[in-house]
């Protein structure tokens, strides 16, 4: 969904319910399919949002693209970045006149930038950020003269719901250092990143991150950093706490992703449905890579 307003406005979920009628929807993306992790950036009259597009009968994710015009009325999509693993998590960032994006392909074992070569499609990989590592929703942010990016790691017993790990560099590009403190913080309540970094009055850096308790995804909370050097970090969840139901009547069984384009907040919302119709797709895609077809 997308909300003409800032993305601060999250921080006061009580008031969001009352918000619901000015929320704009990306359509339905059919059965067996999901939209998730939105991030958008604006040209012109033009909001560009890319999104994670998954489909159950293959478990597998594309970058997809929409387009909405200066009214938010949806203007059409497109795939924009396709590989053989697993897409998703597009985060963007718009740098020294650039538009890079930095999807998260944890199957590929490498944190990977991308560079728009003509924007919104065209996208090639500029270069690779952290090799050899299992990194999800890496979340990079300019902050206090220095790159930082925050990302969580895929390992056994849900390893990636409840840490938070951190590096930083001088240059977008790199080279990157893992924080001699990293995992920053472990706690499965709010560690895993889940948005756009911003500044709060204080001039402390607010992370968004996922309250993955009971279920992945559960609810959308804020972390913020009172100390952010290379040699120390200090942080503590601020009390709001973003769910689902809050966003719509329907999508109540969480809220995972809160992203900041411009003066528009972009975010996602689940509901979660068992259908019979699961075992038919399991077995078609079982019989497909027996028979390679």
């Amino acid at each position: 969904g997308i909300l003409p307003a800032p993305l601060a406005t999250f921080l006061e979920p009580a008031s969001l319910p009352a918000l619901r009628d000015r929320i704009v929807w990306l359509p339905e993306p059919g059965p067996w399919r999901y939209l998730a992790d939105p991030f958008g950036v604006r040209r012109g009259d033009t909001t560009h949002v890319f999104v994670e597009a998954y489909d159950y009968r293959t478990r597998h994710a594309v970058i997809e693209h929409h387009a909405f015009d200066s009214a938010l009325r949806w203007q059409g999509k497109d795939t924009a970045l396709t590989q053989p693993v697993h897409l998703s998590y597009p985060f963007l960032v718009e740098h020294a006149g650039e538009t890079f994006m930095m999807p998260e392909s944890c199957r590929a074992d490498e944190v990977a930038l991308y560079r728009a070569h003509d924007f919104p499609h065209g996208w090639q990989k500029e270069t690779v950020l952290l090799r050899n590592i299992r990194a999800a929703d890496a979340t990079p942010v300019f902050h206090d003269g220095r790159w930082w990016l925050f990302f969580t790691m895929v390992g056994e017993r849900g390893r990636d719901r409840r840490e938070l790990h951190v590096a930083y560099a001088d240059a977008l590009t790199g080279p990157w250092r893992l924080h001699p403190q990293t995992p920053a913080l472990v706690d499965q309540s709010g560690a895993r990143p889940g948005g756009t970094p911003f500044v709060d009055a204080t001039g402390a850096l607010v992370l968004p991150v996922q309250d993955c308790r009971g279920t992945y995804g559960a609810a959308a909370r804020f972390l913020r950093f009172s100390v952010l050097n290379p040699q120390e970090i200090r942080c503590a969840h601020l009390d709001a706490r973003v769910t689902g139901d809050l966003l719509s009547p329907k999508l109540v069984d969480g809220c995972h992703t809160l992203s900041a384009c411009g003066d528009l907040a972009l975010f996602d919302a689940k509901r979660v449905t068992r259908s019979l119709g699961r075992y038919a797709i399991d077995l078609q895609r079982q019989l497909r890579r027996r028979f390679g077809r």
